[in-house]
This record gives structure tokens, C-alpha cells and sequence, in this order.
């Protein structure tokens, strides 16, 4: 399967139903079937705990895959971007995966799933696989175990995978410790230009590409990005911690023909040959930012998983309910809520484990 043969699925003991089912979904993804991939990633997505057990068996084989985020604000026409990236991807025999991140309802979690309408040309291809998840209310762009998606994929055997951020604004940040090179995609005109400056997406840029290439506008907007390039500071990516070695490469593209997406292609691979070939250091920096990404949210899901339990619910309605009244500052309140979680958790952790 495309550059990397697909990696063999660790065995061990079955012990019980949730064990026995991850033994066999993970062969089965790690053998080229499709709907147990799926199948796994819905788990994941759902944070269950046959997920969990799947990524004890997983997560050893993952590590090898280039991840590229690709960000930026909506209308920039990143999922046609994506769509092109793919085409271009199979054309030299690659195989692609994607993790698109859609705005959740409110009201049912769920995604709208728009970016499959998009990509649907590539949905008999085998050595591409597209997933489509919702953000459900997580902050920064992505879902909260989107990591962990990227992962179980990873493993699975693809040699690229791409993480498309939701596109609400001008804070999708976090998608810089979750790729080892992040992409932000801009369009001419439209004044995002300075706003990314302002919120700090370019700092977190390994690669800035202007968009709609054909468009009046598109050479002016890069020209002012690659000079703004130059006079930001050369600091780590916000949160990450992550020198920027150079100054980001600003590359236009017209997506929606074709254009510039062997170029943009070939800068991301290059950008992977730099960051392996620094003597590990900047791969090893990208790795820990990723690391701490996901163990982050996950303890914040279990915080909040737990928060919810019905014992602690009715704790947290009291507390709720002084803060509410003013007999209790909020400040206070979740420090008695974080002690209860602590608290509650007790030896829950070394029993996951176990």
C-alpha cells in the first residue's frame, strides 16, 4: 500500500468482548479493510472503550506517517485544496488519507459531512480514505481526538495524512501541534492577511499558500504575506514551543484547475525532508508537541467525562447553584469541582491499565 508496507497487528491474549473485538478490528484495519477502519474510527470518535483498547495495539505501529494540517479561514477553499492535493498525491502511486474537521450541530453533535460531498470522485479508490468528523464544541479548529484518528490511520499504513481544521476563524492554532507541517491557506482580497498576522496563524505556518491563484488580487496578497513573513518575528509556533527554523515558503495555487499543486506537493515533502534530516531535533520537537496534544485532551474529555457522572452532576449542581447566588466565587467553585474529580478518580487510572 502506496510506499509503506502495511504494518503487522501486534497480537495478545483476548480477554473479554471489547479485547476480542479490538484484536480483530485492528488485523482486520491493518490488513486493507476498509470497513473495520471505519469501524474503529467511529469508536475513536466516540471515545469507547473498545477505541481504547484498539490504540494499546495501534499506537506502537503509528509514528511514521507525514501529517499535514491545513488551515485557515472559510472561503480560502481549503477542501478544494485538499481534493486537488489528493489527485496530485495519486498520481505518483501515494496513498492518502484525510481527517476533515466539519462544524458540529449544536443539537445532534454531529458533522455535516460536507467534505466527502467534495472528495466523493476518490471514494472507490482503496489508497485513499477520507473521514469526516464533527467538532463537537472542541476549540482550535479540530475535534478532540482527531490525534488519535490520525494515528489509528497512521498505523493502518498511510504514508500521508491530511487534517483539514473547521475553518470558523482566525484561531484554528492547534492543528500546528497535531502536523508535523502545518499549511495556511489564504485568498486574495479578502483581508485575511493582516488578520492572520494578528491571531498568530502564521506563526504557526510551516507553508502559506494563497489561493484562487487566477483571481485579481492573488500575486498583491502574497507579496504583502512574504513581507509581513519577513518582519514577524522568527518564534515558536503558539503552543507549541516549535522554532520556526526559516521563514515560511508563500506559494499561490488555483485549486480548482490544478495549478501550483505539484509545486505546493513538492514543498511539503521537502518540508518533511528537512525537519527528518536536522539531526532528528525538529522531528522530535513536532513529536512531544503532538504527545502532549493528545494526552491534554484526553485527560480534559475524562475531566469532563466524569464531571458528569450522576454523584459528582449532583455535587456540581450545588456548587453551580452558590456560584449563582453569589455565595461562592467561581474561582472556589472549581477548585471544589477539581477536588471532587481528583477526588472520584482514585484508582480508576491504574484499573485502565490493568
Amino acid at each position: 500500500m502506496g510506499e509503506r508496507d502495511r504494518p503487522t497487528a501486534p497480537g495478545g491474549p483476548s480477554g473479554g468482548d471489547s479485547t476480542s473485538t479490538a484484536d480483530e478490528l485492528t488485523t482486520a484495519a491493518v490488513g486493507g479493510d476498509r470497513r473495520a477502519l471505519a469501524r474503529l474510527l467511529t469508536a475513536v470518535e466516540n471515545r469507547t472503550p473498545l477505541a481504547e483498547a484498539a490504540m494499546r495495539r495501534l499506537y506502537p505501529q503509528a509514528g511514521r506517517a507525514h501529517i499535514v494540517g491545513i488551515t485557515g479561514p472559510p472561503g480560502a477553499g481549503k477542501s478544494t485544496l485538499v481534493a486537488a492535493l489528493i489527485g496530485e498525491v495519486r498520481k505518483v502511486g501515494r496513498a492518502v488519507a484525510v481527517v476533515a474537521v466539519d462544524p458540529s450541530s449544536p443539537i445532534t453533535g454531529g458533522a455535516l459531512l460536507g467534505d466527502r460531498v467534495r472528495m466523493q470522485a476518490y471514494a472507490a479508490d482503496r489508497d485513499v480514505f477520507i473521514r469526516s468528523m464533527a467538532a463537537r464544541g472542541h476549540a482550535g479548529g479540530l475535534a478532540s481526538t482527531t490525534g488519535a484518528a490520525t494515528a489509528v490511520l497512521d498505523a493502518a499504513g498511510f504514508d500521508l495524512i491530511l487534517v483539514e481544521t473547521v475553518g470558523t476563524g482566525q484561531s484554528e492554532v492547534e492543528v500546528a501541534a497535531a502536523a508535523d507541517t502545518t499549511v495556511v491557506l489564504e485568498a486574495p482580497e479578502m483581508g485575511d492577511e493582516v488578520q492572520a498576522i494578528k491571531a498568530g496563524l502564521l506563526e504557526v505556518a510551516d507553508l502559506v499558500v494563497v489561493n484562487k491563484g487566477d483571481k485579481p488580487g492573488a500575486q498583491r496578497t502574497a507579496s504583502q504575506l512574504r513581507a509581513m513573513l519577513v518582519a514577524a518575528p522568527r518564534v515558536g509556533s503558539a503552543g507549541t514551543d516549535r522554532p520556526r527554523p526559516k521563514q515560511p515558503e508563500v506559494l499561490i495555487t488555483t485549486a480548482a484547475t490544478g495549478d501550483g499543486v505539484p509545486e505546493l506537493l513538492a514543498a511539503l515533502d521537502r518540508h518533511r525532508l528537512a525537519t527528518t534530516g536536522d539531526g532528528g531535533d525538529g522531528a522530535r520537537r513536532a513529536r512531544l508537541a503532538r504527545a502532549e496534544a493528545q494526552v491534554w485532551a484526553i485527560v480534559s474529555d475524562r475531566l469532563r467525562d466524569r464531571l458528569h457522572d450522576k454523584r459528582l452532576a449532583e455535587a456540581a449542581a450545588g456548587t453551580l447553584d452558590a456560584v449563582a447566588e453569589h455565595r461562592l466565587d467561581p474561582y472556589a467553585a472549581a477548585d471544589d469541582l477539581l477536588g471532587l474529580l481528583i477526588d472520584a478518580a482514585g484508582e480508576r487510572p491504574s484499573e485502565r491499565r490493568g
